[in-house]
């Protein structure tokens, strides 16, 4: 199959148009008449993934690899990546905010979590909890096998929660719920969290979506498109 015929099948899966304006999601690198010899699916894309990937390949992320036109250096990150794939035909595709609203966001509040979706509105999957936050904190750890979580508690009692994967700290102020579960928590927005009486669990970048590769992956072999699942590592160490 060509890039081009693979992109216009996840167009299908998750429409790019739903991209928020500040996103790159979709063709990134690449020719789109190259003929693809493998798909490989991953989080993000490092030199390391590179390095592991064959010639005339195709790679789809979640997180794009840059999100805005910028100088093309190829001594500097993250241009030399570009380099790298460009002498080794490899194209990339990522789904980024448009997968977050189509898929991953459900998946991780159903599959992972284990809640019913009682609303859902672009970013946010509001269901209801109605458990003690001690309790809810802690399933929260460990259905998402998380070493430890950051916690705002600004209430003892949760009736209802909103999940937003990956970094929703800017939705802060649209939501609507007794607790609040993202990543990529500052401390001033976890401040004025509190202040409102919102709780806060951070369930941190990389581990809520993590999911990403094997929730496409299902709907790729639903398509009979076999891709391997080779996802980066997490930066961070604990």
């Amino acid at each position: 199959m060509t890039v081009l015929q693979i992109y216009t099948l996840l167009d299908t899966i998750s429409p790019f148009q739903t991209q928020e304006s500040w996103d790159n999601s979709g063709l990134n690198i690449g020719s789109k008449h190259q003929e693809v010899e493998s798909i490989y699916l991953s989080i993000d894309i490092t030199k390391e993934l590179i390095d592991r990937l064959p010639h005339n390949s195709l790679i789809i992320t979640h997180h794009p690899l840059f999100l805005k036109q910028e100088n093309i250096i190829f001594d500097e990150y993250p241009y030399n990546l570009v380099q790298i794939m460009a002498q080794k035909n490899i194209s990339l595709i990522s789904m980024h905010t448009n997968f977050d609203k189509s898929h991953l966001n459900s998946y991780v509040c159903t599959e992972i979590l284990g809640y019913e979706i009682v609303k859902k509105d672009e970013f946010f999957c509001y269901f209801d909890v109605n458990r003690s936050f001690d309790e809810f904190a802690l399933d929260v750890k460990n259905s998402l096998n998380l070493k430890f979580t950051k916690n705002i508690k600004a209430q003892e009692y949760i009736k209802t929660a909103v999940l937003t994967t990956g970094s929703g700290a800017s939705l802060i102020p649209k939501i609507e719920a007794d607790c609040f579960l993202s990543g990529d928590m500052k401390y001033h927005d976890s401040l004025s969290a509190k202040e409102r009486g919102l709780s806060i669990i951070d369930i941190g970048h990389y581990e809520s979506e993590i999911y990403f590769a094997d929730i496409l992956d299902k709907e790729l072999k639903i398509k009979n498109i076999f891709a391997i699942i080779a996802n980066s590592r997490n930066p961070f160490s604990y």
